[in-house]
């Protein structure tokens, strides 16, 4: 077969054709042509499909998500045994240096410290946000916070 403008087709699938009604009974859409049957809809001009919904209107559509979700990020929070498995004795914990390490992923949000696990090295927190019992478990083992 050769390649002439008559025999050019598209891919299969990639055409869908439209429905062609109000052709006769032998075109498989006859009789009601495709409309169904009766009433306003079965009529042409009778109730549109598509209507162009005023601002309220489509406002009364959309389903009532019920609470409240901040736009503001959260803090990433960090255990102590997080922290007792990658710092070293003496160290400065900041939040960059807990992104080199893996505990977090986006150090600008901020860092909370939470009193998970158990802590017995000495380290010096700063920049992060600490609870109260991580605090007392901190400066029990000889550590400190600083601002």
């Amino acid at each position: 077969m050769s390649l002439t403008p008559a025999t050019i087709k598209p891919a299969r699938k990639s055409h869908r054709w439209t429905k062609r009604v109000g052709r006769g009974n032998a075109s498989g859409r006859g009789t009601y042509s495709g409309r169904g049957g009766k009433g306003q809809t079965a009529r042409s001009g009778g109730k549109s499909r598509r209507r162009i919904r005023a601002f309220k209107a489509s406002l009364l559509k959309v389903p009532k998500l019920r609470g409240f979700k901040s736009l503001k990020p959260k803090k990433e929070t960090v255990t102590l045994s997080a922290i007792e498995r990658v710092a070293k004795e003496n160290e400065i914990i900041t939040p960059i240096r807990l992104k080199e390490r893996g505990l977090i992923g986006k150090p600008q949000f901020g860092v909370k410290v939470v009193a998970t696990g158990e802590i017995k090295k000495k380290i010096t927190l700063k920049g992060c946000l600490v609870s109260k019992k991580a605090l007392e478990l901190i400066e029990k083992a000889g550590g400190q916070i600083k601002p």
